[in-house]
């Protein structure tokens, strides 16, 4: 446990560090290199700044030893210690709470929000489950914090033994590191998986000079030249290997020319030199490593008193010192991980046993009832209920506290004790449910099979079967869910309705994701949940939107029309649940698009980014903030598109998560700018080989939307026909088939554009708003000649300067202004083309715009070529916490929603001024108009 010294946070020594491998003035033989990486990490944040970095190497090979190197010589710096320890990784938060316990003094200095998850997280007070990511933030806002008054250097060692939820929440951390004075170093054999992509550092075995050196500090006699060689090349120059594997050995067996075996691993050779100094060992003393090899705390009050329970006494700590192996201090602690390992390998299973038996006897069942339970849980050597029990309360605990993955641990270890079937059925349907909240997709299906191999009744089995799907659509979000969702809904009929209807929304949802890939799925599950029993009680708006998308399906867009206004009503109302958004997610707007009600849109998703906000809700968040930067496309803001995509870019690097790019396609595709085909073509890729049939449409009618407006009609029909065509015919395809018609028109295809404009028609024929009735009005004037199609045109300008969306106006427009130049009206036509030429630069469509400038000089008149004005000098990063600073969040307020340290935002800001030359948090709204071309995302 780090403890305060000297005004600093400092850590005990974390393991022996032998003069052999000491050089002058205490640097460490053969690491100049290494010892000027971390140099250049201190040296960063006496500066300033910060960095991250992970030291990986072999088990031996001096990672330790570097990083006592490091504390050593971080003068002026505080200097945090944490250590993974393999027998804790299902304790969540337990090394992140290692890490920060001498900081929690300054948890009241935190935001409220930001304290409560860490209280919570670390078991200090209840409440609801805290967001990892949350918590995440507010170990980063602590850090940042601490480091205010000196620079801070955090070193984790073991990193690949730190229990999951520390590893995501330190990794978090990590990569959010900017500016605030703090130096975050991981040691790992071989780091896990959260810290893909940081800066490393590998570390090898020593140049043979310095290996040799080291090698004639551990012997105490000599060595022939040639045998010595022999080691050094052997052991690859690892530092540990060199230091004990001759320990033991005798002058004879040296001198006799000492090689490892080439089969066996490095640590395993090690871990054997451990082995038999142990042996020499007196028994008591073996008893005292095994129990503190089991304990991974080292509290040495709790591992004296499970020793005494089996019979040891003090005495036996003094053979484990004099033998380089063990020290017992202010904590108990491992001349290094091997040695632990060696111990607890070594020792019989019974032996294990009883170290356990012992410890969970030592263990205060009031202050620390989860690892009492677990060392239980080790100690038992069959079935045992009331362990099991006990088990399935920490994991209760370990959910409350946000720990996913460790209460899947625990509810697994729960089955495997369980000696009631029944109870055994039911603890791995909870554990198979934890494990796919914890993204433990195998781990949760093998659970599955285990219930089907047991004696399910009908209920549990229809639980297998929804669990089986919902494992499926949260790993691929393919073909594989729809029918497994379907399947279970059937069975669940009978058995619970409610939860039968919202398992066919589910079945639904996958279907539409899945698209032309599962498009019979979707008709099947739809039949099946027009057949379905309704509610008794009052329909909720998850039931109308099911019977309204059924319908839909099943009957058409006038028979679904009534149900889909009463759904996209419910879902808007302030006063309907809002957990409706959470469960039910990008469902929620596809009645709004459906009924081209653009006000029902922008009420919807306005509450829905608001609530997630207001509740925390991170894997909910970037799908609504995806959703607004659509809305803000379509409306023609695109500097609030880019600024909702860059914070949604935010959260999901911050969390790992991936969301399709479904706002960015759009937004390219509009801007009409060179890097929109690049994008385009991988989704539809991805798309394609995952089965996701929406991503890919969605991608096609972007490059339709991208083509048309840089007057590529032949490439725009292609995508336009294959968007339009997909499965199922819902808002995309209308809106595919709007470009369609206008591509096919073009491209003289009246057949094509004609097949087109019914689907349109068919589509608005139901809606009662001019955004539907004005881009109607919009095909149909393609399609029409003479009188009719003035009319027409000057209908939809009309009806479309009534709507929000700016670039649809925009395109009628342009489109009623190269009809007129074809009329040879063109003075009339130079009135239209103006227009929209102006517009089209405003917004930012920058290809439109140019078609638009061509148009004109077809009519002879002359148009400067005008580019979007942008401040080019802003990322999109820096422009988003521009516009929050200018509508009046503090910085801890834009860190808290970007995930950022209030330095790291203060930083950040001061990058802003400089490039847009002004002095004030007053001046951005200056510096900032609304005009939404003024900040480039990029």
């Amino acid at each position: 446990m780090p403890q305060r010294c000297g005004g600093g946070i400092v850590s005990l020594p974390g393991g022996w560090r032998p003069s052999g491998l000491r050089g002058p003035a205490g640097e460490l033989r053969g690491r100049r290199r290494e010892c000027d990486v971390l140099g250049q990490l201190v040296n960063a944040a006496r500066a300033g700044e910060s960095r991250a970095l992970v030291v990986r190497g072999e088990p031996g090979v001096g990672k330790t030893a570097l990083l006592d190197y490091l504390a050593e010589h971080a003068s002026g710096c505080r200097v945090a210690r944490a250590v993974g320890v393999e027998s804790e990784m299902e304790l969540a938060y337990a090394g992140v709470h290692q890490l920060l316990t001498p900081m929690l003094d300054r948890l009241q200095r935190l935001p409220g929000p930001q304290r409560q998850a860490l209280r919570t997280a670390f078991g200090l007070s209840s409440g609801p489950a805290p967001d990892r990511f949350l918590v995440g933030l507010a170990t980063l806002s602590l850090l940042a914090d601490v480091a205010e008054e000196h620079p801070l250097v955090c070193l984790v060692e073991d990193e690949q033994w730190l229990d999951r939820a520390s590893a995501q929440v330190l990794a978090f951390v990590a990569r959010r590191l900017v500016a605030e004075s703090v130096g975050l170093v991981f040691a790992a054999r071989v780091p896990s998986g959260e810290l893909a992509g940081l800066p490393e550092l590998v570390v090898e075995g020593l140049p043979g000079a310095e290996a040799r050196t080291l090698l004639d500090a551990a012997l105490t006699g000599p060595l022939d030249a040639q045998v010595r060689d022999r080691i050094v090349a052997e052991t690859g120059g690892n530092p540990l290997a060199l230091l004990e594997l001759p320990r033991g050995l005798t002058p004879a067996e040296l001198a006799g020319g000492f090689a490892l075996p080439s089969s066996v691993p490095l640590s395993a050779s090690i871990q054997e030199s451990f082995r038999r100094r142990l042996e020499a060992l007196p028994e008591q003393t073996r008893w005292l490593l095994l129990v503190a090899a089991a304990e991974p705390i080292g509290d040495p009050v709790l591992v004296w008193r499970a020793a005494e329970r089996l019979g040891v006494g003090t005495q036996a700590a003094t053979p484990a010192a004099e033998a380089d192996l063990l020290e017992v201090g202010a904590r108990v602690r491992f001349r290094h991980p091997l040695v632990r390992s060696a111990v607890y390998r070594t020792a019989t299973r019974e032996q294990r046993r009883e170290v356990h038996l012992a410890l969970a006897e030592a263990t205060d069942r009031s202050v620390d009832p989860d690892r009492r339970a677990w060392h239980l849980a080790t100690a038992a050597a069959g079935p045992n209920e009331p362990v099991a029990a006990a088990l399935e309360q920490s994991a209760s605990r370990a959910q409350a506290r946000g720990g996913l993955a460790a209460a899947a641990a625990f509810l697994h270890r729960s089955v495997v004790l369980s000696g009631d079937p029944k109870q055994r059925v039911r603890r791995a349907l909870a554990a198979a449910q934890a494990s796919l909240h914890a993204g433990i997709f195998e781990g949760a299906l093998e659970l599955l099979a285990l219930v089907e191999a047991s004696t399910p009744d009908e209920l549990q089995m229809a639980h297998v079967e929804l669990l089986r799907g919902q494992i499926a659509f949260a790993s691929s979000m393919g073909t594989t869910a729809p029918p497994l969702l379907l399947k279970a809904a059937q069975r669940l009929e009978r058995l619970d309705p409610e939860l039968a209807r919202e398992t066919y929304l589910d079945a639904l949802g996958a279907a539409l994701f899945a698209g032309r890939f599962s498009a019979d799925s979707l008709v099947e599950v739809c039949r099946a949940a027009t057949a379905a029993p309704r509610p008794t009680r009052p329909l909720r708006a998850s039931d109308l939107l099911l019977d309204g998308l059924s319908t839909l399906v099943t009957e058409g867009r006038a028979a679904a029309a009534p149900l889909l206004r009463r759904a996209t009503a419910s879902f808007s109302n302030e006063a309907s649940p809002g957990q409706e958004n959470f469960h039910w997610g990008r469902t929620t707007t596809i009645s709004a698009k459906l009924l081209w009600d653009e006000d029902s849109w922008h009420a919807i998703i306005a509450r829905y980014l608001r609530e997630a906000r207001d509740a925390g809700a991170l894997a909910r968040l970037p799908i609504d903030l995806a959703d607004w930067a659509i809305f803000s496309t379509w409306c023609g803001d695109f500097a609030a598109a880019a600024v909702a995509i860059a914070e949604a870019d935010a959260i999901t690097k911050a969390t790992g998560t991936h969301i399709a790019p479904y706002a960015q396609l759009l937004l390219s595709a509009f801007r009409g700018q060179d890097d929109a085909s690049p994008l385009i073509e991988s989704t539809i890729r991805h798309a394609g080989t995952s089965g996701q049939g929406l991503g890919v449409q969605w991608a096609e009618w972007a490059s339709a939307i991208l083509f048309n407006g840089l007057a590529r009609y032949d490439r725009a029909l292609a995508s336009a026909q294959r968007a339009a065509a997909e499965r199922p015919l819902l808002h995309v395809s209308p809106w595919a088939s709007t470009e369609l018609v206008e591509a096919a028109v073009r491209s003289a295809r009246p057949d094509v554009a004609a097949g087109a404009l019914e689907r349109v028609i068919a589509a608005t024929a139901s809606c009662t708003t001019d955004w539907g009735w004005g881009i109607q009005a919009r095909c149909r004037a393609l399609m029409s000649e003479g009188e009719s199609a003035e009319r027409l045109h000057r209908e939809a300008i009309e009806r479309l300067a009534r709507t929000r969306g700016r670039p649809e106006l925009a395109r009628a427009h342009l489109l009623y202004g190269e009809w007129l130049r074809r009329e040879n009206r063109r003075v009339d036509a130079r009135e239209q083309l103006r227009t929209a030429h102006e517009m089209l630069v405003r917004i930012g469509m920058e290809a439109f715009a140019e078609r638009a400038r061509r148009e004109l000089q077809a009519t002879g008149e002359k148009v400067r070529k005008r580019t979007v004005e942008t401040s080019a000098e802003l990322t999109a990063q820096e422009a988003l916490i521009a516009r929050l600073a200018r509508d009046g969040l503090s910085n801890p307020e834009i860190g808290a929603r970007l995930f950022l340290s209030a330095r790291t935002v203060k930083y950040h800001l001061g990058k802003v001024f400089t490039k847009l030359d002004i002095s004030s948090r007053a001046q951005l709204h200056r510096a900032l108009p609304s005009d939404p071309t003024t900040v480039r995302s990029g």
